[in-house]
């Protein structure tokens, strides 16, 4: 068996999986906010309570966390997360001595990736780039259900690339400021709080994405223009991956890959940003949906290194 952990900026998710990759117990409980210290202890006590319930205490089961941001080479502490208590922080370390075993830490969208291509959707195809576009934007590369990090830890960091200018132009016409420091970021114009925006700037009414999606099938005009565009600036976003990776799939996560109007428009929309003159890159939805995270979490031990 093996322990997954979805550190998430709201929930703690910690699960066990079997070789099959079966969950045979799983726990949630609320992140606390701002609190390193306290996430450490939240951590280490989902994963008594699972060792617990499955009469495995004492065996040492290997850990595996999904959280966001990254590890830094240099200081082996994190950085780049938006759970901002986590950065500086040397949490790998730390869960190692706290739970007396080598722990492995991934990036959340990573993780996801790792899930997908695993067992999930993406689970026939050798290269696979993975996307969360949840509240915040994402990726992650899988080769041959390997997950490839990068000297620097940041392969697939796909949420803090420039949007492509064209489209953001033709689009939404404005500049948009990131958490990061940064202007126009992918994120900052295709995760959830973005699509917000567009609706609000364009109607003066904030909207969550359920709604603008549900508005939009029910004949909206101001909701149709913003979700077509979205279309448009996401076509544009991944036609960049495309063109530098060239994945058999690409894997959608996170709340936002719940609008089925993204299968059917993003692939007709990216073809004229892709150096080709036929794209065979195909656009599935996850399979584990948000159990993802922490599957993906747990197969960051492979069968063979258990």
């Amino acid at each position: 068996m093996r322990i997954g952990i979805d550190l998430g900026g709201t929930k703690i998710e910690a699960a066990m999986l079997d070789d099959d990759g079966d969950i045979i117990c799983r726990y949630r409980a609320p992140t606390p906010q701002s609190d390193y210290p306290k996430t450490l202890a939240a951590i280490a006590d989902l994963i008594c309570k699972l060792e617990k319930d499955c009469s495995v205490i004492g065996q040492c089961v290997p850990v595996g966390v999904a959280a966001p941001g990254a590890i830094s080479s240099v200081t082996g502490r994190m950085k780049n997360s938006n759970s901002i208590c986590l950065n500086g922080q040397p949490l790998r370390e730390d869960l190692c001595q706290r739970l007396k075993r080598d722990v492995r830490i991934a990036n959340d969208a990573d993780c996801f990736t790792l899930s997908e291509a695993q067992d999930g959707a993406a689970s026939n195809y050798p290269n696979v780039f993975g996307v969360i576009l949840g509240t915040g934007v994402g990726g992650g590369i899988v080769i041959n259900k390997h997950l490839l990090s990068g000297v620097n830890g940041i392969a697939g960091e796909w949420g803090h690339n420039p949007m492509p200018l064209l489209a953001t132009s033709e689009s939404f016409g404005q500049s948009r400021s990131c958490y990061c420091g940064r202007k126009n970021c992918v994120e900052s114009w295709l995760s959830g709080p973005a699509l917000e925006e567009s609706y609000l700037q364009r109607s003066n009414q904030r909207l969550k994405p359920p709604q603008i999606v549900l508005n939009a099938k029910n004949g909206d005009p101001l909701a149709i223009v913003v979700l077509e565009r979205y279309c448009e600036a996401l076509a544009a976003a991944l036609a960049v991956v495309i063109n530098v990776l060239d994945p058999q799939v690409v894997v959608l996560g996170g709340g936002l890959s719940n609008i089925a109007y993204l299968y059917e428009q993003v692939p007709l929309r990216w073809s004229k940003y892709i150096f080709t003159d036929r794209c065979e890159t195909r656009l599935l939805r996850a399979l584990h949906g948000d159990s993802s995270g922490v599957r993906g979490a747990a197969w960051l031990w492979p069968k063979s290194e258990k």
